[in-house]
């Protein structure tokens, strides 16, 4: 069986995961944008190894953050450990609030990728590298051009648009969406942020910063994109954490929409005062439609 556990920032997600890995006897594949790269840790909320509890977890810290990672590679790369984990007679959990990732991984959509790899013999070096830097920051030396016509066509290949047919699951799976009021939700991601801050986020990003590295990994990732902004002295420190709060709570909406709108999502208040009843509800809900 597959089961899919999704939300907003601060639902519970990671620790239901696990509580309901181990009693269904399955592994643990990622499904958030940013987890899939190494040192990403605080912002993004990894799970720390501890709190794996020996259930085995794929897809975490797998690139580094100067690497271009796809929804096409993600695709990929999913689809392939769902089937070694089934073949190996375990259940498969999806865990993440990346919505795209999760339907790229399970429903009918196929992308549209360059049969060949364009080699740019035309271009210069410098030409290249200004195309890229036209959609993101290029950290590639200009004198590296194998690195450079690699990056520009995975790019381009990304950029292709992502096809839906006929809006088809490809396999047989159900969705868990954990939740809560707004007003609770925005008050727990504003205290999770001020936990990431105790945690050391802003060493963990200034690492980054300090080896000029300005990937798309970065400049896009709530919780490093504003520090960024704090390093190059364009707003203060107050503000870069509010301004992370903001974006996360934004981000949240978005969430919501697009799990509204584009899955049949069967939705759980999280009991926070005693997260097993919250355990609970979701395994009753997993034995009721696969019925076991």
């Amino acid at each position: 069986m597959i089961v899919v556990i999704t939300g907003p920032t601060g639902v519970g997600k990671t620790k239901l995961s696990v509580e309901l890995a181990k009693r269904i006897h399955a592994e643990i594949i990622n499904a958030d944008s940013m987890q899939v790269y190494k040192g990403l840790d605080i912002a993004t909320a990894k799970i720390k190894e501890e709190e794996k509890k020996g259930i085995v977890h794929h897809l975490f810290d797998m690139k580094e953050v100067s690497e271009m990672y796809t929804i096409y590679d993600y695709q990929k790369d999913a689809r392939k450990k769902i089937a070694d984990i089934l073949s190996r007679g375990k259940n498969v959990i999806f865990v993440g609030g990346s919505g795209l990732y999760i339907k790229a991984a399970l429903y009918d959509y196929q992308f549209q990728e360059e049969k060949e790899k364009r080699s740019y013999e035309e271009q210069s070096n410098e030409e290249i590298k200004a195309r890229i830097e036209k959609v993101m920051p290029c950290p590639i030396h200009v004198n590296n051009r194998k690195r450079l016509v690699r990056m520009l066509n995975k790019i381009e290949n990304s950029a292709m648009t992502l096809e839906k047919k006929d809006k088809k699951k490809l396999y047989d799976f159900v969705t868990i969406g954990l939740t809560t009021s707004r007003e609770i939700l925005y008050q727990k991601i504003n205290d999770r942020v001020d936990h990431m801050m105790e945690e050391g986020l802003e060493q963990e990003v200034k690492t980054f910063y300090d080896q000029n590295l300005r990937s798309k990994a970065i400049l896009t990732g709530i919780g490093y994109k504003e520090f960024y902004e704090y390093f190059d002295h364009k707003i203060t420190k107050e503000e870069a954490i509010a301004k992370i709060k903001k974006n996360s709570r934004r981000y949240a909406k978005r969430q919501y929409t697009f799990l509204n709108h584009q899955m049949d999502v069967h939705w759980i208040n999280t009991n926070y005062e005693d997260f097993k009843q919250t355990i609970e509800e979701a395994y009753r809900y997993v034995k009721k439609v696969y019925k076991f």
